[in-house]
């Protein structure tokens, strides 16, 4: 299993404290009731996790989790794990 979606969970819920039963494949940043600005600050706290730079074009309000770990997956190479020391 991918070692994004944990990442983002654990941001979503410590950070913006979304609750973790909240926080599924199919939920969008509007679903989580985050705003425009939430969504900007998401994207800072979640390059600063992974190293993955996030442009306006990959996260709005109607990305699903699903689509961002795609994008973070993919930006990390595809097999390794995101902000993996390997």
């Amino acid at each position: 299993m991918s070692t994004i979606h944990p990442r983002i969970t654990d941001v979503l819920s410590r950070t913006f404290k979304v609750p973790v039963a909240e926080i599924l494949p199919d939920s969008t940043m509007d679903s989580l009731d985050m705003d425009s600005l939430a969504v900007a600050e998401f994207a800072v706290v979640l390059r600063e996790a992974t190293g993955v730079e996030l442009d306006t074009g990959t996260l709005h309000r109607s990305t699903t989790l699903a689509q961002l770990s795609d994008h973070l997956r993919a930006a990390a190479g595809g097999g390794s794990p995101v902000g993996s020391t390997r």
